[in-house]
């Protein structure tokens, strides 16, 4: 399956919408994507298949030096073929060189989304109860610390 992860633009709103209405209980709107796209603290990125189709997409607002993984969602049909493991990589391959820790939610039920997380590195560090609604549930919250070449130097 071929897709290049591209900066999110205008054109997008509409697909991730449709993609935030399919994958998520509380999906977040057009005109909330279009605040995202504007604001200096973060980034979204997109999986597109060189037709102009999105097969996926992903959040970071940062913060400083804190980073926190907003949503990470990919269409049915392009589950299981790389898709989110790319744009988790492309945000902590970011985090390595500007970052201290990204953070992110996600359904303590959701065993896939878990499974990816932890492969990247992310470590439980907490939960959140009753977190989610429709339906109600909890929310780990796992993180990923990243030390800098100048934090390890040695300084002699």
């Amino acid at each position: 399956m071929y897709y290049e992860i591209v900066p999110m633009d205008r054109g997008h709103i509409p697909q991730i919408a449709a993609l935030e209405r399919e994958c998520f209980s509380m999906p977040w709107s057009e005109r909330l994507l279009e605040d995202a796209l504007f604001d200096p603290q973060a980034s979204f990125i997109v999986a597109d298949d060189g037709e102009g189709n999105l097969l996926g997409y992903a959040g970071l607002h940062a913060i400083l030096d804190e980073g926190y993984i907003d949503n990470i969602a990919v269409t049915r049909d392009a589950r299981r073929h790389g898709v989110a493991s790319a744009l988790l990589d492309v945000f902590c391959r970011f985090a390595e060189v500007h970052l201290a820790f990204l953070s992110l939610e996600v359904r303590s039920s959701n065993a896939p989304a878990i499974a990816l997380y932890e492969k990247f590195g992310f470590q439980r560090a907490g939960l959140r109860k009753n977190y989610y609604e429709r339906p109600k549930e909890d929310a780990l919250i796992l993180t990923r610390e990243f030390r800098h070449a100048s934090e390890t130097a040695d300084p002699g």
